[in-house]
Order: structure tokens, then sequence, then C-alpha cells
């Protein structure tokens, strides 16, 4: 009987323990992933950044071995 009743404090006070993120949490988390996600987008497909990424593909490719 005694085990029982350990067993069910260890239960109840896991229950009433905070570990883990709320709804808004993640919601802000997806948020915020998702407006970084587009800056990163913009960034790459950009003209500058274009160009470069063919200049570096380019350079890899034609490497003599």
């Amino acid at each position: 009987m005694r085990r029982m009743r350990a067993w069910w404090a260890v239960r109840k006070a896991a229950a009433g323990r905070d570990a883990g993120m709320s709804t808004t949490e993640y919601a802000m988390g997806t948020i915020a992933a998702a407006a970084f996600a587009a800056v990163l987008y913009k960034v790459l497909t950009s003209g500058a950044v274009s160009k470069a990424l063919e200049s570096v593909i380019g350079k890899a490719l034609d490497a003599p071995f």
C-alpha cells in the first residue's frame, strides 16, 4: 500500500509541473520560423547572391582533377 501511495505522489507531482511549451509559444515559434524562412528565401533568390552561387558552382564544376 505504501508503494502505491508513493507511486501516486510521484504521478501527482509530475502532473503539476509545467514542462513544455503552451499553444501560444508554439504559434509564436512557428510564425518566427516562417518569417525567417521568407527572409532567407528572399536573400538567396536576390540577384547578387544568385550570381555568387552560380559563380561558386561554376568554378567547382570547372576544377581540374
